[in-house]
């Protein structure tokens, strides 16, 4: 089911204008890994993941997040929590599931360790407590990347097929990336601002 705008009213903690309280679909903070580890994800979601030419490869952080227009303003806020936070190894080594009811689970590679980067996630949400969506699940917010999906019955069988032939990946995490697509069509999404850990905030995109 299609995640719909919403409304969400505050003020901002100096008193000043605050950001507009509406999450909506077509923007997400996220992580993305080099692209020189993509081709093995890659091959694994061309073939089981329908969104591989909606989405890069990566961990979401928070989702829904704010509009097109407001995303400079966030990307400021949250440039200078980055810039205080020290980058990161994991290694994408071991697959998992995700059972969606009687129909459908999500397979996904598990960064370890992932402490930091639910360390990350909490010091995000900090600055933006209405972007919670990631949270709201049994066990809270749980670093994972998707590679597909898969029939419920099958979801055991695809792990283990996938863990058999897989190769340990390392990912050094040195940024926080803020991504948005336009809000009609079928258009990917584009890395819109980089936001360097322990570094500068660096805007990129249109």
């Amino acid at each position: 089911m299609p995640v719909r705008a919403q409304e969400c009213k505050g003020v901002a903690p100096d008193g000043g204008e605050a950001l507009e309280r509406r999450k909506v679909p077509f923007a997400a903070v996220v992580l993305i890994p080099p692209a020189e580890i993509w081709e093995p994800i890659q091959a694994v979601r061309r073939r089981h993941d329908p969104a591989v030419d909606r989405w890069m490869p990566h961990v979401t952080l928070l989702y829904p997040f704010l509009s097109a227009e407001e995303l400079p303003r966030a990307a400021d806020e949250l440039g200078e929590m980055c810039a205080s936070s020290l980058g990161f190894g994991v290694d994408l080594a071991r697959f998992d599931c995700f059972v969606h009811g009687h129909r459908w689970a999500t397979v996904w590679l598990r960064p370890e360790p992932p402490e930091p980067i639910i360390r990350l996630q909490s010091q995000l949400l900090e600055c933006f407590p209405w972007c919670d969506d990631t949270q709201r699940f049994p066990n809270g917010f749980t670093p994972h990347l998707s590679v597909g999906r898969w029939p419920a019955g099958r979801s055991e069988a695809a792990v283990a097929e996938l863990q058999e032939c897989w190769q340990q990946l390392n990912w050094h995490v040195d940024r926080v990336c803020l991504i948005a697509r336009p809000d009609s069509g079928e258009a990917p999404f584009s890395v819109r601002h980089e936001l360097p850990l322990g570094g500068r905030n660096a805007a990129t995109g249109p």
